[in-house]
């Protein structure tokens, strides 16, 4: 009774409690939060204690940053629990071999990022934190009072304890395994008919591909894509198929960063966490986040950067929110295309985002698409388009990206063409647009 009381309180102060006036207003929060949460955490933490020895934690906006290789490296000295990277590594590799997910170390829910970028991340998580998770989670995520009955289907590669705290009588939660096909899911689904579906937007696509087929037959309430770039082209057919808004969550390893309102805007949650923006490109409004949880005492987050890149709406959202508003989230800097220049002494950078466009706006009969940049001077594109109608695809591709490069004044690549193949396991992540080769631009 007292978690579910604890999840209650989060709950409403997420939904109802925690409002803003104005900008100013959340950002002076905010700072009395992180100055206090520093004051705490800082000297309970061996690695932080040392990292930011002699300098003034009041100017916490200017602090170093860290990331995933610094936060692994360092794992067993900057918790403030004292649990050794080797033996959470273990219980959680263990619980992904045996896919029982009921598990803890010493307390705490352990839990592996899918690994994505080559290195896998671990998070450690108490069971106040969790509680709070789930409260703010069921605030932002479910379509109706938390008070009335509603079920949720996740698809996922991993569960974990942490999901599982959303469980109750009135909220009642079931885990698909990612890593069963999707066909052995759909008799379930039919069964079960949820009223939120939560899944990558490539398993979305399975699922609006099951339902035009007459297989799957279920009326969520709310479409939620999780874990993947949520393309242009996915989001519109997984929209189209089950006839709403495609919603979002933008959640990793380091915390629930994002989710969207009832418009479908992405919102970036500054009202749990501090997000700051280091910009890549200013103009066009695209940053890698810099995170400071102050709620997660644990595994303390503090000025950690993502590699990932976000884009900034234009616009403000109908919502009227003055949490900051994302148009995507474009994948990693790792990403970011590189072509020469017209006299090949540098590299032009181009945004994934950049790309996808290129492609999509090419031709609406492109169902589906990949695009791998080999070398600056090789791309690989694969296309699921009609066989009759695949030359003359190719040929309006090749023309939009050329002037995409034309009009940044680049040497145009080479481009080869190939059908496309899905995916072969359900539960790697698609990614659209990517990089093979190694560069740093620094």
């Amino acid at each position: 009774m007292n978690d579910l009381l604890n999840i209650l309180w989060h709950y409403f102060q997420t939904k109802y409690l925690r409002r803003f006036r104005n900008r100013s207003e959340l950002l002076v929060w905010q700072d009395e939060r992180v100055r206090d949460f520093l004051a705490y955490i800082v000297p309970k933490s061996p690695f932080y204690n040392k990292y930011y020895g002699g300098l003034g934690l009041q100017d916490w906006q200017t602090l170093p940053t860290i990331d995933k290789t610094v936060m692994m490296a360092n794992f067993d000295v900057l918790n403030t629990v004292g649990i050794k990277k080797s033996e959470a590594f273990a219980i959680a590799e263990q619980a992904e071999r045996s896919r029982d997910f009921n598990c803890n170390l010493h307390g705490f829910t352990v839990g592996l990022s899918s690994g994505t970028s080559g290195n896998r991340g671990l998070f450690l998580v108490s069971k106040k934190e969790r509680l709070a998770w789930a409260g703010a989670i069921l605030a932002k995520g479910l379509p109706k009072p938390i008070l009335a009955k509603q079920s949720i289907a996740f698809f996922l590669r991993a569960n974990s304890n942490l999901y599982e705290t959303v469980n109750s009588r009135r909220i009642q939660f079931k885990y698909f395994d990612l890593f069963q096909p999707v066909e052995n899911h759909i008799a379930e689904l039919n069964r079960y008919a949820p009223d939120i579906l939560v899944a990558s937007p490539s398993m979305l696509r399975l699922l609006a591909d099951a339902t035009l087929m007459g297989e799957l037959r279920i009326s969520p309430l709310k479409i939620v894509a999780v874990a993947e770039v949520l393309d242009l082209l996915d989001e519109a057919y997984i929209s189209q198929v089950f006839g709403q808004i495609v919603h979002q969550i933008y959640q990793c390893t380091e915390g629930f960063l994002a989710s969207t309102c009832q418009y479908g805007t992405l919102h970036l949650n500054e009202d749990l966490m501090v997000i700051q923006k280091e910009y890549l490109d200013r103009d066009a409004g695209k940053f890698m986040p810099i995170i400071t949880d102050f709620n997660r005492q644990t595994q303390p987050i503090i000025r950690y950067r993502l590699d990932d890149i976000l884009t900034e709406c234009r616009s403000p959202c109908a919502c009227g929110s003055v949490l900051t508003a994302i148009s995507s989230v474009e994948g990693r800097k790792d990403d970011i295309f590189y072509l020469p220049n017209q006299t090949g002494e540098k590299l032009v950078p181009f945004f994934p985002d950049f790309i996808r466009r290129a492609i999509i706006i090419a031709s609406s009969e492109i169902a589906e698409y990949m695009v791998i940049q080999k070398s600056p001077n090789l791309m690989e594109i694969s296309l699921k388009v009609s066989k009759g109608l695949r030359t003359e695809i190719e040929m309006k591709v090749t023309r939009s990206l050329e002037d995409l490069f034309a009009r940044s004044h680049c040497q145009i690549p080479q481009i080869l063409y190939s059908e496309y193949q899905p995916k072969t396991q359900p539960y790697q992540k698609l990614r659209r647009v990517k990089r093979e080769f190694d560069f740093n631009p620094s």
